[in-house]
């Protein structure tokens, strides 16, 4: 089959097409012949050389951690799908990812897709839905009527925050620059906030809860917007504990555990139109679609989701 791999850490250019073995599966394991994978910061993190203390791997590494496409073979313990039903899923996090034409997926991280979600739409929505819903959800515990603000709201995680928060019956305020106004406005946000032009923390007060997706100054200043016993959930970088204290808010590191059910409430979102994908951009399953995609990611500037289609 064909994949994108790396052979060594470094820039785009290490990103190279190679024919390798469709995978074998495990009893718990099912092979899904995939159709679209996206791209998310930690596929070019993992590539530079970022994550090597943390994800040791062994080379040639196939990137990638979205899937969505068609089970073509069920190992003999899986009970929840078989041959032909259409599927979802964010991987484990291993060395052979979703930059190929096959993956083999563990039945725990798997999802039905429902047959009103297309492929790319369904690609675009394991790794930065779950980091969001987890950060909403599970960390945050966010109910009816919390206030919720959502940095970067035009991000992959910021756009599927900001409808999952909606979904809950939260008040959603959003950073994005002026041009993402109106799209992100859509997605149901409360208050739409251009960065470029006001500060969100001269505007915005007591609130319940803060998805952070930029660290740094930005996570700094959140603190100063939540009220006591407010939430600071960043993907970006572990907040400060003494600063947290100091604010007597809850503060946290959100590092993602797939989870097929959870996923599953995703799609039910999603069947339900309470959630869209926004797929921004679309590239192929090759050396030069793979390399401009991780080269637009990089620049933290893309509208909403890169999706890479695999299969026409």
């Amino acid at each position: 089959m064909k994949a994108i791999v790396i052979e060594q850490y470094g820039n785009k250019e290490q990103l190279v097409e190679k024919e390798v073995s469709i995978p074998e599966i495990e009893e718990n394991q099912v092979l899904v012949e995939l159709h679209a994978t996206s791209i998310n910061p930690i596929d070019w993190k993992l590539r530079q050389g970022y994550l090597k203390e943390m994800l040791d791997f062994d080379f040639p590494i196939t990137l990638g951690w979205d899937a969505a496409g068609v089970v073509k073979k069920a190992g003999s313990n899986v009970q929840k799908f078989k041959e032909g039903d259409r599927v979802f899923a964010r991987p484990e996090l291993s060395r052979f990812g979703t930059y190929a034409e096959y993956a083999a997926v563990d039945e725990h991280v798997l999802s039905h897709l429902p047959e009103s979600i297309s492929y790319k739409e369904a690609a675009a929505v394991p790794l930065a839905g779950l980091t969001a819903r987890q950060c909403l959800v599970d960390f945050a515990e966010i109910k009816e009527g919390d206030k919720v603000l959502v940095h970067a709201g035009s991000g992959g995680v910021g756009h599927y925050a900001i409808q999952i928060a909606k979904s809950f019956g939260a008040y959603v305020a959003a950073t994005a620059s002026g041009k993402n106004e109106q799209w992100v406005t859509q997605l149901g946000v409360d208050r739409f906030i251009n960065y470029q032009e006001e500060d969100f923390a001269d505007v915005l007060s007591e609130f319940d809860i803060v998805i952070d997706t930029l660290g740094g100054e930005i996570q700094e200043k959140s603190f100063g917007i939540l009220k006591k016993g407010g939430r600071l959930a960043s993907i970006v970088q572990p907040p400060d504990e003494k600063v947290a204290d100091k604010h007597e808010v809850k503060a946290g590191f959100v590092w993602l555990e797939p989870d097929g059910e959870k996923l599953a409430q995703l799609a039910n979102l999603m069947v339900k139109g309470e959630m869209v994908s926004k797929v921004g951009h679309e590239f192929d399953l090759s050396e030069k679609g793979l390399r401009e995609a991780h080269e637009l990611s990089e620049t933290h500037h893309a509208t909403g989701k890169i999706v890479i289609n695999i299969k026409p």
